[in-house]
C-alpha cells in the first residue's frame, strides 16, 4: 500500500462522507441526545450524544464500503461505534477519527464550533487530515492538509464534496492573520489559571468555551496561534500538529522540546480515550514555541492528581 495511492482515495471518497457525516450532526443537534457515559471529572471531555455514536458508525460504514484500501489501515475512533473488525489489526496507516470535536458546545447548543475530523496517521506524524465544521458559514467550512498545502473555505453544496475540497484555496503563510491567542485544554480544575499563565507571558491563553469557532478552522487560518495542552487526545490533536508541521512550525513536548510522534500513547480509562503523555505546545510560529516551552517546561505531566 503506497501513501499516495492512500491520500488520492481519501481526497476522492472523503470529503462527500465528511459532508454526509455533517449533515447527521447539523440535523440530530435539535433533539435531546445527551448520553450519560464518561467520568474523567472534565466537562468538556465527559460530553457524550447520540451524534457522536451515529456519525461514527455513519464514517466507518462507509470507509468500509468505498474503497478496499481503507480497509488495509487500522482504524481508530473516539467512540466504540462501528464495524472495526473489518479493518487492519496492524498496519503502517492508521485512520483516525472524531465523529463531534467540541461535543460539549455541540451538546448544549451553544456556538458553533463543533466538527467532524478524520486523519491519516503513521506513528511518526500525520499524513493526511479533512475537518469539517457544518455550522461554518452558511453551507458549512471545510479544512483540509496533505503534504504540502493547508487550505480552508466555506463548502458550496451545489458542486459535489470532493470538487469544493480541491479548489479550497491554500493558505499563504505570508498572509496569514496574525494573533497571541494560544487555546488551553486538559489541566483540569486548573485551566484558568494556567491560561491567565500564559497571558502573563505575553500572549493571550483562551479556554475552550470562549474560542468562539472550531480550533482547527482558526489556527489554520491564523485567528489562533497555537495551542498548549496538557495530554491531548489522539482524535483531534494531531490535525493541529499536522497544520502546524505543514505551515513551518511544529509540535513539542514542553519539557524536553523534542516534536511530538504517535509511537507512545496511554489509554486514559476514566476518559475512555488514547492520549499522548505530558503537555505538548504547538504553533506553526516557533518563537510562540518557544515561548509556550519556557513557561510550562516544569508544569506537572501527570493528568490526574487523586
Amino acid at each position: 500500500m503506497q501513501l499516495q495511492q492512500l491520500t488520492d482515495a481519501l481526497t476522492t471518497h472523503l470529503p462527500p462522507i465528511m459532508r454526509w457525516a455533517g449533515t447527521v450532526a447539523r440535523r440530530i443537534r435539535k433533539f435531546n441526545i445527551a448520553v450519560e457515559s464518561k467520568s474523567s471529572g472534565s466537562a468538556n471531555t465527559d460530553a457524550l450524544t447520540i451524534a457522536d455514536l451515529s456519525v461514527q458508525e455513519l464514517i466507518v460504514s462507509c470507509l468500509r464500503d468505498t474503497d478496499p484500501i481503507f480497509r488495509q489501515c487500522r482504524l481508530q475512533g473516539e467512540e466504540s461505534t462501528g464495524d472495526f473488525e473489518r479493518f487492519a489489526g496492524e498496519a503502517p496507516y492508521s485512520i483516525v477519527i472524531d465523529p463531534i470535536d467540541g461535543t460539549k458546545g455541540y451538546r448544549d447548543r451553544q456556538g458553533n464550533a463543533y466538527s467532524v475530523i478524520l486523519s491519516l496517521q503513521t506513528p511518526e506524524t500525520v499524513e493526511y487530515s479533512l475537518v469539517y465544521v457544518p455550522e461554518e458559514g452558511e453551507q458549512g467550512s471545510w479544512v483540509y492538509a496533505c503534504g504540502d498545502i493547508v487550505a480552508t473555505g466555506p463548502d458550496d453544496t451545489r458542486r459535489s464534496a470532493s470538487e469544493v475540497v480541491r479548489a479550497l484555496p491554500p493558505i499563504i503563510p505570508a498572509q496569514r492573520a496574525t494573533s497571541k491567542k494560544i487555546y488551553l485544554i486538559g489541566y483540569q480544575q486548573r485551566d484558568a489559571e494556567k491560561a491567565q499563565l500564559v497571558t502573563d507571558a505575553g500572549l493571550e491563553g483562551v479556554l475552550a468555551e470562549n474560542m468562539g469557532g472550531c480550533h482547527y478552522w482558526t489556527f489554520a487560518r491564523g485567528e489562533v496561534t497555537g495551542s498548549l495542552i496538557h495530554s491531548p487526545n489522539i482524535y483531534d490533536f494531531p490535525v493541529g500538529m499536522h497544520i502546524a508541521r505543514i505551515l513551518g512550525g511544529d509540535a513539542v513536548w514542553v519539557h524536553n522540546r523534542e516534536p511530538v510522534h504517535l509511537r507512545e500513547t496511554w489509554l486514559d480509562e476514566r476518559a475512555d480515550m488514547e492520549r499522548l503523555p505530558g503537555i505538548v505546545a504547538c504553533s506553526a510560529d516557533r518563537g510562540v514555541l518557544n515561548t509556550l516551552c519556557e513557561l510550562a517546561q516544569d508544569w506537572n505531566p501527570v493528568r490526574y492528581h487523586d
